[in-house]
């Protein structure tokens, strides 16, 4: 009894600790042109409540979702300062190209940054590099398009991955798939609803067979509907997909408590697994598609998804498994055991109805 309490004491902490975070999306957009006169211009996208927090402004009002464009005026000078210290234009020497006169302009939720940089007197390629959101937030990312025009190539910069060479080549395919895998995989990891909810879906898990069917069910069911959201075939606004997420969790959990079948529930996985697909569409499309390879892109972010929930599982069952043996009466016939499992749930639930009503109140 001990032990279990031990047990139930600390997933309560562990459940406090993940309560207040679920899909956190960093991102910037830059689109950055190289000119024939080896001029490169910027024009960097930055949402308005990430400007606010990084050069101590107000021009963000959360209750419109937009920006004042009269407060972006009054406050674009702190604004233009902090993106100016975080970006650079360069030779691949480090030889710095020497900038115009800088602008912010408001642009419906966010602020967009300009400047032209001329590197007429730099020899060899040019790197543009930047840490505008990661020099707070290594996880953060930057989506680059390098050029003019819809089927510009593109480039993920992050903490670890700060500079494109804007006279190289585009990224290779292996180079793209990398990233994208990567980051499926990190946002399965930082999307502790997703977590949440496969958590509870194998609680009451004894047996490998069940287990496979609710993962193969999960990842058939996610991979349909974050195809067709991504490729635009489906649209569903994210003022109901995430409200609909945290229902499932909520489900999944409370459904503890009346039945332990597990043979069967791949049935429910599979069904809410459309639900959260639309999740990972709605993160995906955050980051966006190289229209070179949308398919590989797409592919290896699925991929990425999988392996972070596969990992996330065969993490949990052999845990629960092994507590089975350990706190069993009779080791020869280890069961699981109830209170841990009931407990455990209704951690759950009460997470997915907070998510749910946070949600909701947002929309």
């Amino acid at each position: 009894m001990r032990l279990r309490r031990r047990l139930v004491a600390g997933a309560i902490v562990f459940g406090a600790m993940l309560a207040a975070q679920a899909h956190q999306v960093n991102l910037s957009t830059a689109r950055v042109t190289l000119s024939v006169d080896r001029s490169v211009t910027i024009e960097l996208g930055l949402k308005g409540s990430d400007a606010d927090r990084l050069a101590s402004t107000g021009i963000f009002d959360a209750q419109r979702d937009r920006v004042e464009p009269a407060l972006v005026k009054a406050s674009a000078a702190r604004i233009i300062a902090y993106v100016t210290a975080h970006i650079a234009v360069t030779g691949a020497g480090g030889r710095a190209c020497v900038p115009g006169t800088p602008a912010l302009v408001p642009d419906g939720d966010g602020v967009i940054f300009r400047n032209r940089f001329s590197c007429r007197d730099v020899g060899g390629d040019i790197v543009y590099r930047s840490t505008v959101l990661t020099d707070t937030d290594p996880a953060a990312r930057q989506v680059v398009l390098i050029g003019e025009g819809d089927n510009a190539p593109q480039a993920l910069l992050d903490g670890a991955n700060t500079a494109v060479t804007l006279s190289a080549p585009a990224p290779s395919l292996l180079s793209t798939m990398e990233r994208y895998l990567i980051t499926g995989i990190e946002h399965i990891f930082l999307g502790y609803d997703h977590i949440a909810f496969l958590v509870a879906v194998v609680l009451w898990a004894e047996r490998l067979v069940p287990v496979i069917k609710i993962v193969t069910a999960f990842t058939i069911s996610h991979s349909i509907t974050l195809s067709l959201a991504t490729l635009n075939v489906v649209a569903i606004p994210g003022t109901v997909v995430e409200p609909a997420i945290a229902a499932s969790i909520v489900y999944v959990a409370i459904e503890n408590f009346f039945t332990r079948d597990i043979d069967g529930r791949w049935r429910v996985t599979f069904a809410f697994g459309l639900i959260h697909g639309f999740g990972f569409a709605g993160a995906l499309r955050e980051i966006g598609l190289p229209t070179s390879a949308v398919a590989a892109a797409l592919a290896a972010f699925n991929i990425g998804v999988e392996i972070g929930q596969v990992a996330i599982v065969s993490v949990v069952v052999p845990s629960l498994i092994a507590l089975d043996r350990l706190i069993a009466v009779d080791h020869t016939k280890p069961t699981r055991a109830a209170t841990l499992v009931y407990a455990v749930s209704a951690l759950i639930s009460v997470l997915g109805s907070y998510w749910f009503l946070t949600r909701v109140l947002d929309t």
